[in-house]
């Protein structure tokens, strides 16, 4: 599974650690992807995302609903 928000499309970014003597090396920095289970009135069942915790504040504003249209007219399946 990647690390990537089904709502807002973010994904891990990439960088570089710096020690205490300055040496750099590669290091990964991934979103804080939470899977959450919502219940979706207009689906009539239970729906379960991979969000970031800015695609839930996301969700909580808008509502499941629309959310969940926006995701169907981008063609994801869910």
């Amino acid at each position: 599974m990647s690390a990537r928000c089904r709502v807002t499309g973010r994904e891990p970014t990439f960088g570089r650690t710096i020690s205490h003597s300055h040496r750099r090396s590669p290091r990964r920095f991934d979103p804080n992807v939470q899977r959450k289970t919502y219940w979706a009135p207009s689906l009539g069942r239970k729906v379960t995302l991979r969000l970031s915790t800015k695609g839930i504040g996301v969700v909580d504003r808008r509502g499941i609903d629309a959310v969940v249209a926006d995701l169907l007219a981008r063609g994801e399946k869910i």
